[in-house]
């Protein structure tokens, strides 16, 4: 790997959401952040990846039952074995929250795939299986239920509304324990990059107001702020 697919990677594993929502609103983006879904797994709170996404409708009785959501032709089942390795799959749950959209054994196989993870505006089953697994997973809540009591998977890989937000196939998908933000493909390195510098100027910001300095001048940071941070990062390299 070069200098520059490790710097890269350095910043895709570490750049939060929150400098991401701020870069994306310092470009008209306002609606790139998708509301209260959190991690399942503490310790695996962190996703990225290009979206796959599978959109859900209401059940109709004679379609979504067990045995027919389990061939092959079935869009979840598809989204479980074609999502490529590295995406994340995100999923419309067209606002039904009474029961899952995934459960343990779906969890595993994505993982087990190489998946990078799943984003889903509902809820998950099998809640206490899936902390137990080192792959990320967010959701709305928990639910006892499989998916075909309330909902059906439609279809995949077209622009969908997880959380309101407006996803397409392909869009960068970044999570972390503040949230989820679906940031369009052709802005996406300009704005992780962006978020990164973020991040280390206000890691520098706060270092100097937990050692007793005002935020006045310091937050937002003054013109002789930024020098003196530039001056910080010479010395640091």
């Amino acid at each position: 790997m070069s200098d520059g697919q490790t710097a890269t990677k350095k910043m895709r594993d570490s750049v939060s959401a929150a400098s991401i929502s701020a870069q994306l609103v310092k470009r008209g983006f306002r609606t790139r952040s998708i509301a209260n879904i959190t991690p399942i797994n503490p310790s695996a709170n962190r996703i990225y990846g290009p979206a796959y996404t599978l959109r859900y409708i209401p059940m109709r009785e004679d379609l979504a039952t067990g045995p027919k959501t389990g061939q092959s032709s079935n869009p979840q089942r598809r989204a479980i074995e074609e999502a490529p390795k590295g995406s994340v799959l995100i999923a419309d749950t067209n606002g039904l929250d009474v029961s899952g959209s995934f459960g343990d054994i779906l969890v595993a196989r994505l993982s087990q795939r190489g998946v990078s993870g799943i984003v889903s505006d509902g809820p998950m089953r099998d809640i206490s299986e899936i902390k137990q697994m080192n792959f990320p997973v967010f959701s709305k809540g928990n639910a006892a239920p499989p998916s075909y009591t309330s909902m059906m998977a439609a279809d995949t890989q077209v622009p969908i509304g997880c959380g309101g937000v407006a996803t397409f196939p392909g869009d960068i998908i970044v999570g972390d324990e503040d949230g989820v933000v679906v940031i369009p493909q052709d802005i996406a390195e300009d704005v992780i990059t962006a978020a990164y510098e973020q991040d280390l100027l206000e890691a520098y910001i706060r270092a100097r107001v937990e050692n007793g300095e005002s935020i006045v001048g310091l937050y937002p940071p003054s013109e002789r702020v930024l020098s003196e941070y530039e001056e910080f990062r010479q010395e640091k390299s």
